[in-house]
């Protein structure tokens, strides 16, 4: 058994005073008054490790050249096949620069170029091979709006405008649909689905989650009649467009979860004309259940807590603004039966602070990854 210490414990649930964080192997036992085993480290504050649940990192890697990045395949709109975690470089240096800020997974997706561009994969940043970074998938990428109407020069069937990405889409989602009714009649046998169509068979029953880029107010609406269309599960991503409160008043009332990010970024794009930190009192007022992303490298995972500043501008306390990188992405994500939060049965990955996170001056002296020290200042 092994112990922690900390005068405040964000759990990611709510605070702790005081305690020690007893843990054995890889899993949390207790929390308590005294420790139940050797103290590693005593510190002022402890929070779960952060989860960054929307980036690119070791896709798009630090110190290489943009054309050697490997977050969009051009072959074709539709790529339901690709796998993030396939183009994953675990020595990508902003690894290291992540865990020593206490960004101890990440949720890593293919890019926005295509209509489907692939299944999204949680990784330990803190391993150093993929085979044994890989948690578990995390959906299917999908991207609605300006980025995949905008990719005209890449190979295959490209959409010019944003109803033709969902012309795209829905074709193919109608083809798989009379394919299954076929199998259903005996009319087709079910090995002769195309594997394209084995994933959009999964999509359709609801076995996959949808996890879609869509910036704008309009876009979002797209969406969600795509997905009263069909019946599908989804995730909106980004949404920094969105300017008033109604449309996650609306995500909130379907029970649709929300990536929201990157704050930090510049507007590059027109896609992106009502973007503004100030958006985030119209998140905080709905308050759908959502996370805060990094979508690194467009922001430095490194710096994802510090959105968190402008939760806490609006109206959260400080626990409430900690689960959003953490609790809120492992139930995002579908890791919150292990991951997450500072509770007995979950997997023992906490953040040892100097002090308040929330202060400037604050750092972190301690990571433990799943039971191991994998940091120590």
């Amino acid at each position: 058994m092994q112990s922690v210490y900390a005068k405040t414990i964000y759990t990611g649930l709510g605070v702790v005073k005081e305690s020690y964080v007893n843990f054995e192997g890889n899993r949390i036992v207790s929390l308590t008054e005294k420790p139940e085993g050797e103290v590693l480290c005593k510190a002022e504050v402890a929070t779960p490790a952060f989860i960054d649940p929307h980036s690119h990192i070791g896709m798009m890697r630090s110190g290489e050249p943009s054309y050697e990045e490997e977050s969009n395949e051009t072959f074709e709109s539709l790529v339901t096949l690709a796998d993030a975690i396939d183009s994953v470089y675990m020595d990508d240096k902003a690894f290291s620069e992540s865990i020593e800020h206490g960004v101890l997974y990440s949720c890593v997706l293919p890019g926005s170029g295509n209509i489907i561009g692939g299944r999204a994969a949680v990784i330990r940043n803190f391993e150093r091979t993929t085979d044994k970074a890989f948690v578990k998938h995390a959906g299917i990428k999908m991207a609605l709006g300006y980025n995949p109407r905008s990719q005209r020069r890449w190979k295959g069937r490209r959409p010019t405008s944003r109803m033709g990405v969902l012309a795209i889409l829905r074709e193919e989602l109608l083809n798989t649909i009379k394919a299954l009714r076929l199998v259903e009649k005996g009319e087709k046998d079910i090995d002769e689905l195309t594997p394209q169509q084995d994933v959009l068979a999964r999509i359709l029953r609801g076995e996959e989650v949808l996890r879609c880029h869509v910036h704008k107010e309009d876009d979002i609406a797209s969406l969600l009649r795509l997905k009263s269309e069909f019946n599908l599960k989804v995730t909106v991503e980004h949404a920094c467009d969105v300017h008033s409160v109604d449309v996650f008043e609306e995500l909130k009332a379907r029970g649709i979860p929300l990536v929201y990010g990157p704050i930090d970024a510049f507007p590059y794009k027109t896609e992106l004309k009502h973007e503004s930190w100030r958006n985030v009192k119209y998140l905080v007022e709905a308050e759908p259940l959502f996370a805060l992303m990094s979508d690194h490298p467009v922001t430095l995972q490194r710096n994802l807590y510090l959105q968190l500043r402008f939760l806490l501008r609006f109206g959260f306390d400080k626990a409430k603004a900690i689960s959003t990188i953490t609790i809120n992405s492992a139930k995002i994500l579908g890791a919150s039966d292990f991951l997450g939060s500072i509770e007995p049965g979950k997997r023992a990955s906490i953040v040892l602070w100097s002090g308040d996170p929330f202060d400037l001056e604050s750092k972190v002296i301690m990571a433990i990854g799943e039971g191991r020290v994998i940091y120590q200042e």
